[in-house]
């Protein structure tokens, strides 16, 4: 399956000795459609029909030939990738085109302005930051307001206006204190307003979330795998259980940060105790895709929609590997009626071919500093962006066939992933997901009769990929940080033959399972374990 080289391997060699460990250290060659290639002994090419689906990135297949025909056009036309800083107007015709499709499906008239990157994390790193400067330039005109108001009471206590006893008690200032007059409740409102802006921002997000692993984007990422060795570096997040509406309540208010405005009125000064902008934002997946292929429920996506506007937390809704119809609608999070202040989009946008991605902001909260303080190379390229308008255009003509392809086609893969579960409860836990993005889960073998099976249980799903990859020339993987959790993102154009393909290869890996077959799951000689062991 693999040609042996004698040089040293540097690229990530620790990986590629585990890969091959579990016979995955596959060299492909070609790929279409749903199938990769590579060589057998004699040179010929050996078919794998692929799940993995590049994590989401090919809801158009391998080298969709309209896009590959197109790519080709372009390369040869010379179309400049290095032109920065100059007119960009095919990026905005990107930008309209996901215009149109975000106000159909949530409804909305206002437009979402977009910031261009290359990958997913990058996309959700940039909705982060320019919350982060909207927060910055909130606080900086609360703090501006503050300050006039102050000024205004103090004019208006000069001029002989009474300050109400409440205030003392709001500030608190105790009564021996109050002798001291207005001065000292301006220090005392003044140093807490002080220490109530300058607290640090809080981010939100929700447990078993994924949102990359750059240095700010792992912070978002539940897996403390991932997180932790780096947690020095970033601002942590709060993470919120799914589904839990009082938890998200607990934090929204342990969390909210108060100011004391003054107000003059009718010859009195008083306070009012009013929110200052702590929440940077609530970032979630609306099917967390490395999480378990686990999808948002529609009434916490709503309670999540009501108590972050409440709060004035924007919403940042990672939409990497959920959207681009991968659902059977263009955002996932639609048909949960949620609708994000910022989305972020990468993955499938590039067809296959380019690495492009982007964020998008409403209008309402837009700030044009961003793009002063924000830029990336790559981004926003020619070639790039005329590979997305031909992505969009295939998923949008025929009044969107596609979407509705996608609905079929995962409503025929579900339905077969059920019925191998229902044959074989013993051993798939779950089966879940929406469209063509759906995951099986294996039930936990750490008891199995299978010493082989035992010692594969902490990462089983890797070990099943393998068998599937070694047996039956399938290629899928488990979820990042569900590893009992089988992954399947093919492209809409999955074929009745593929998915009873893939059927032989499950019901065969629960077969094993239930046998505490760990020999034939495993590809070993022997298995020291037996049923009777356990």
């Amino acid at each position: 399956m693999n040609t042996v080289s004698a040089d040293p391997q540097l690229a990530e060699p620790y990986l590629l000795g585990w890969l091959a460990s579990l016979g995955l250290d596959v060299d492909y060659v070609r790929a279409e459609g749903n199938t990769l290639y590579y060589l057998g002994a004699s040179g010929e090419e050996i078919p794998v029909l692929d799940f993995a689906g590049g994590y989401g990135s090919l809801i158009l297949g391998h080298n969709h030939p309209r896009i590959t025909a197109y790519a080709q056009q372009l390369l040869a036309s010379q179309t400049p990738v290095h032109a920065q800083f100059s007119r960009h107007p095919y990026a905005n015709d990107v930008a309209l085109a996901l215009n149109r499709i975000l106000q159909r499906e949530l409804g909305t008239e206002e437009n979402y302005s977009a910031i261009f990157a290359n990958t997913g994390a990058e996309a959700v790193e940039a909705a982060v930051k320019h919350a982060e400067l909207d927060r910055g330039l909130r606080l900086a005109e609360l703090r501006t307001r503050l300050e006039e108001n102050l000024a205004a009471a103090r004019a208006a206590v000069a001029a002989g206006a009474g300050v109400a006893p409440e205030a003392y008690r709001l500030a608190g200032v105790d009564a021996r204190d109050q002798a001291a007059g207005f001065e000292a409740l301006a220090a005392a409102v003044t140093s807490r307003n002080a220490e109530q802006t300058a607290r640090p921002p809080v981010l939100l997000t929700l447990e078993g979330g994924f949102h990359g692993k750059l240095v700010g984007s792992v912070q978002l990422t539940h897996n403390e795998g991932y997180r932790t060795p780096f947690a020095a570096l970033a601002t942590p997040a709060r993470f919120i259980p799914a589904n839990s509406p009082q938890a998200l309540k607990n934090v929204l208010e342990s969390e909210r940060a108060t100011v004391l405005d003054w107000v003059v009125d009718n010859g009195t000064v008083s306070l009012v105790e009013q929110n200052s902008p702590v929440f940077c934002a609530f970032v979630l997946e609306p099917i967390q895709g490395e999480g378990g292929i686990r999808v948002l429920s529609e009434e916490f996506a709503q309670e999540i929609q009501r108590a972050c506007a409440e709060a004035d937390c924007p919403v940042i809704v990672d939409e990497v590997q959920s959207g681009m119809g991968r659902s059977g609608d263009f955002l996932a999070s639609s048909a949960l009626g949620l609708v994000g202040d910022y989305y972020a989009l990468a993955k499938s946008l590039g067809g296959g071919i380019a690495k492009t991605s982007v964020m998008l902001t409403r209008q309402s909260r837009y700030r044009s500093e961003f793009e002063l303080v924000h830029s990336s190379t790559f981004a926003k390229d020619a070639f790039s962006c005329f590979i997305s308008q031909k992505v969009l255009e295939i998923l949008e003509a025929d009044d969107g066939a596609a979407y509705r392809t996608v609905r079929e086609r995962g409503a025929k893969l579900l339905g077969m992933l059920e019925a191998v579960r229902a044959d074989f409860p013993d051993v798939v836990k779950d089966v879940r997901g929406r469209g063509l993005m759906l995951g099986l889960e294996f039930h936990d073998q750490s008891g199995s009769g299978s010493a082989a099976i035992r010692d594969s249980a902490p990462l089983l799903g890797y070990t099943v990929a393998g068998h599937l990859m070694r047996e039956h020339r399938i290629r899928t993987f488990p979820t990042a940080s569900a590893v009992n959790t089988l992954r399947f993102e093919p492209s809409l154009y999955l074929t009745d033959a593929e998915i009873d393909r893939l059927e032989l290869g499950l019901r065969d890996t629960a077969r094993l399972l239930r046998t505490h077959d760990g020999a034939g799951l495993t590809g070993t000689a022997t298995d020291t374990g037996t049923a009777a062991d356990a």
